[in-house]
């Protein structure tokens, strides 16, 4: 990242994580290298912390994991001998965290390589816009590993590929490679290994130029939109649409397209 500088504060304590901002774009590392950024407790907890609270002028996230992994799932050497009521409050640990990704202050990016598996599957899910190297690979082996996903996947990895895709993961252990990933809708963007980190800034880059309004009801809005009723789902979308066309940033642009001075769409 150009011109970036590292969290001060609150977002410097958190040592899983490795936290840079650069204008409107915040970038968050996984920093578990030798770990394969497996999740453990405390990253959990760190993650839930940074996007809580993430700095004032941050518009976009980009997520991304340092190393030659993205992250290779649960950290198993934490996992013990929980009682049921322990692993509840576990997993509803995860989901809180997860829930401030997806449905948080600003959209998240996140940059997929090497193992993407289990619960960094979940992790991944979680993110608005996912863009994958030619390096990453999936799999879910909780079915192997007499486990349940407990970090949201069940509700967000369907969304992205179908029940019946998930299923066939997490009962055979089938990996799926950077191809199959782009294929099935697992990542949104696949570029060459190496090449992630430069994609996901250019998307942050427009993401971040976007009336911050718009952005909130794509992030907050569209997904619920898309599991109601019809009805009730165009009604929702009218009271959304009437809000960010209120918004005075939006006022703003519109005018500014009508005056000639913003572009048309067009085919890049």
């Amino acid at each position: 990242m150009t011109s970036s500088s590292p969290a001060t504060g609150l977002l410097a304590t958190l040592d899983l994580l490795r936290i840079e901002s650069a204008g409107s774009i915040c970038h968050v590392r996984l920093n578990r290298p030798a770990k394969r950024n497996a999740i453990s407790d405390t990253l959990v907890a760190q993650l839930h912390t940074a996007f809580v609270n993430l700095p004032a002028d941050a518009r976009v996230v980009v997520l991304s994991g340092e190393g030659d992994h993205f992250c290779a799932g649960l950290d198993l050497s934490e996992l013990g001998d929980r009682s049921v009521a322990d692993g509840i409050v576990h997993s509803r640990s995860w989901h809180a965290a997860f829930e401030q990704i997806q449905f948080g202050r600003v959209p998240v990016i996140a940059v997929l390589h090497g193992a993407v598996v289990g619960g960094g599957l979940e992790l991944a899910s979680s993110a608005h816009i996912r863009v994958a190297e030619g390096s990453a690979f999936y799999g879910l082996p909780e079915g192997q590993r007499g486990l349940f996903v407990g970090g949201g996947g069940s509700a967000r990895i369907p969304r992205l590929i179908g029940a019946a895709r998930m299923a066939d993961m997490m009962l055979t252990g089938r990996v799926m490679d950077a191809d199959e990933g782009q294929q099935t809708g697992l990542s949104t963007y696949l570029v060459a290994p190496g090449h992630g980190l430069a994609k996901a800034m250019e998307l942050a880059k427009k993401i971040a130029s976007n009336a911050e309004l718009s952005n909130f009801a794509v992030m907050h809005a569209l997904p619920r939109i898309a599991t109601m009723p019809q009805s009730e789902g165009l009604f929702v979308e009218s009271l959304m649409a009437a809000i960010a066309q209120g918004d005075e940033a939006a006022k703003n642009r519109m005018r500014a397209f009508l005056e000639g001075k913003a572009g048309k769409v067009a085919k890049s």
